[in-house]
């Protein structure tokens, strides 16, 4: 009944732009904190960018800083990612999460990809050639 559904993902060359959208079905964003995560074979799912629609707090990686923005729309209420000045190190799997009660985006981030507590979307492929 719950779900998020993503998209956005594809094949871009480096420098240029793509903006992922994850739509919830089910429930509302709403005192949820939404996230971004990706992941490459043989690595651990990181956390890109969240946003805490209890507070409005925000979290990026270092990585994407001045790059990357999240974003929520509440009438549509579905998430975004735009991705800007994507760098060949950005090609992964990328997945959008949500999970209520959260407080601190801080250690949502570290804890998200390895509980079972969150909803996830199915990932979507972000190629980005050099």
């Amino acid at each position: 009944e719950k779900q998020l559904v993503e998209s956005g993902g594809g094949l871009v060359q480096a420098g240029g732009s793509l903006r992922l959208s994850c739509a919830a079905h089910g429930f509302t964003f709403d005192d949820y904190a939404i996230g971004w995560f990706r992941q490459v074979p043989g690595k651990d799912r990181e956390g890109v960018a969240c946003f805490n629609t209890r507070d409005g707090s925000t979290y990026y990686a270092d990585s994407v800083k001045g790059r990357f923005t999240i974003s929520h729309d509440s009438a549509q209420n579905t998430a975004y990612l735009q991705m800007n000045n994507l760098k060949p190190d950005d090609t992964a799997v990328y997945y959008c999460a949500a999970e209520d009660r959260v407080l601190l985006l801080t250690l949502w981030v570290l804890s998200a990809p390895t509980t079972r507590r969150a909803y996830w979307a199915q990932g979507t492929q972000v190629t980005v050639s050099s």
